[in-house]
């Protein structure tokens, strides 16, 4: 699951460094704005078939956030 959450990240902020980007890498690490952040949770909730809750949201600051959110 986090090679895909990875590779969702990285096409969703235009990365090319893989090793940018390991469970404890937020978002914001990356330089991802608010715009991007909602980008890269839809390309997450449709790749996993998932709804994530805009209350959530706040929550989920690193890839390990992500992957413990949809592995619910």
């Amino acid at each position: 699951m986090f090679e895909k959450v990875k590779a969702i990240i990285m096409e969703q902020l235009g990365i090319s460094d893989e090793d940018m980007i390991t469970m404890d890498t937020t978002l914001e690490d990356l330089g991802a704005d608010s715009l991007d952040m909602v980008e890269v949770i839809m390309a997450i909730e449709d790749e996993f078939d998932v709804q994530i809750k805009d209350e959530d949201l706040e929550n989920l600051k690193s890839v390990s956030d992500l992957i413990d959110y949809i592995s619910k």
